[in-house]
């Protein structure tokens, strides 16, 4: 799965960077509850009063969704040979 991360300045001007962004295919059952997710966590960050300079957006994941999506969303395929 590809992840990416997104960084940006708060109203206070502090910098913050977000990790572990799920990116999804155009068809996946998943983008719209992602999109959703990520705009709600985001919207939390910009509205607390100290804000940490790192996020895991995977770990809020963690916490909000069902576990047998998030398995799911983030499902690692078994690796041959220990490649």
């Amino acid at each position: 799965m590809l992840l990416k991360s997104l960084e940006f300045k708060t109203n206070v001007g502090q910098k913050v960077k977000v990790m572990e962004i799920p990116v999804l295919e155009e068809g996946s059952t998943y983008k719209f509850m992602i999109q959703v997710r990520l705009q709600t966590f985001l919207t939390s960050i910009c509205r607390e009063k100290f804000p940490k300079k790192c996020y895991s957006f995977k770990d809020y994941l963690k916490k909000v969704m069902k576990w047998p999506d998030y398995e799911q969303l983030f499902k690692v395929g078994e690796l041959k040979n220990n490649a």
